[in-house]
């Protein structure tokens, strides 16, 4: 009998049906070994494994799940999101033509604005929460790629994912997607027209602040995923064995994770969307946030565990705020299971743009009263 389709959810969970014939273990091995043996005529024991630099077995459940999670074709697990990221711009050509948000993560910002640029490549920041500039900006038979972020980091600002894939398609260009805050639980861009979808899988992916990776997965088998394929084998941007193993393990409880962040985020959002001390509160879940409706339409279950605050007084009353709080982890990074809080124009270069007035939440697994709590206690 064919076994019925699984839900998201399950296919999770189950590390995607993983069992071991041998020791009925239910728990996927980790896999150290750099090489694999030939036999006495020197071909491969097994066909698929060289060496571990492009053929861990470690990376197949991990792999496999990504590309069902996200209805793609394939996926490939990397080092960390910056080496996921990068790997897209390099698969290009000098000479080619890039489209990118005015405001997103401000590492790859920087890597595109030097490295990139260095090498040949053509950037061009567009406000790509509005399609008819990014239409405008287009150049036929020279833009690639249009690069986007949505929910962005750290405004949550939205872009429209069918909207711009038609874009870039009418002009011969892949749309790539970094879902990290949105993750495989709220939105899947790729059925919405994209051709690849990024993520820092260490943020909500592994979920437990213990490990640095990252991935993509492709809409299309094609020529281009074929170099990202070979970009990250020959630069060895790979995750360890230890790593593919944690990453796993944290996806197994994504779908318990997300939905609760989730919740708790809204909660958040809304109690303090009227506090007096609070300028705004970015989060695309309040009909408020100018992307909300865009939001409605792509993502489902919620809006994730992301939000903003501008605080009234600038830098000192956010700093102030910050100081004050007894729960809330005052760190970098997101999508752990501890709630944390970033003034991120103190993290950022001065070019970043981000205003001193921002606070970025990451909300956690806690108990969404106490988070209320704490704040509130810190604003007085």
């Amino acid at each position: 009998m064919k076994p019925a389709a699984r839900q998201p959810a399950t296919l999770a969970a189950h590390a995607v049906g993983f069992s071991d014939p041998i020791h009925g273990a239910i728990v996927p091995p980790i896999h150290p070994s750099t090489t694999y043996e030939r036999d006495e005529d020197n071909q491969l024991i097994n066909a698929a494994r060289l060496y571990s630099r492009a053929d861990n077995p470690g990376y197949d459940a991990v792999e496999s799940l990504l590309t069902q999670l996200e209805h793609g074709a394939a996926s490939l697990v990397f080092s960390s999101g910056m080496s996921a990221a990068t790997a897209v711009f390099l698969a290009l050509q000098p000479g080619d033509h890039v489209i990118v948000p005015p405001v997103f993560y401000w590492a790859l910002r920087n890597w595109l604005s030097d490295w990139a640029t260095r090498w040949g490549l053509k950037v061009e920041a567009v406000d790509t929460a509005q399609p008819a500039l990014v239409a405008a900006a287009i150049r036929p038979g020279t833009t690639k790629l249009l690069w986007v972020e949505t929910p962005a980091n750290p405004n949550l600002a939205i872009a429209d994912i069918a909207a711009l894939a038609e874009i870039a398609h009418h002009a011969g260009a892949r749309l790539v997607v970094d879902s990290t805050f949105a993750t495989p639980v709220h939105s899947q861009p790729l059925t919405l027209g994209a051709d690849l979808v990024m993520h820092s899988a260490t943020k909500y992916l592994n979920g437990h602040s213990d490990v640095i990776a990252g991935s993509l997965t492709t809409h299309v088998d094609d020529d281009y995923w074929k170099r990202v394929r070979l970009m990250r084998n020959q630069i060895g941007t790979v995750l360890g064995p230890f790593e593919a193993w944690l990453l796993l393990r944290g996806m197994r409880t994504l779908f318990v994770r997300v939905p609760a962040q989730s919740r708790s985020a809204l909660a958040l959002a809304e109690n303090f969307s009227s506090h007096p001390a609070i300028k705004t509160v970015l989060y695309p879940g309040l009909a408020s946030h100018p992307g909300h409706a865009v939001a409605a339409k792509q993502m489902h279950g919620g809006f994730g565990g992301m939000l903003s605050l501008r605080v009234n007084g600038g830098a000192p009353a956010a700093l102030a705020l910050m100081r004050k709080l007894q729960i809330w982890k005052r760190a970098t990074s997101l999508g752990g299971v501890e709630s944390l809080i970033e003034h991120r124009a103190s993290v950022e270069p001065p070019a970043g743009g981000t205003p001193d007035d921002l606070l970025r939440l990451s909300v956690g697994i806690e108990d969404a009263g106490d988070l209320i709590a704490d704040l509130e206690q810190a604003l007085g």
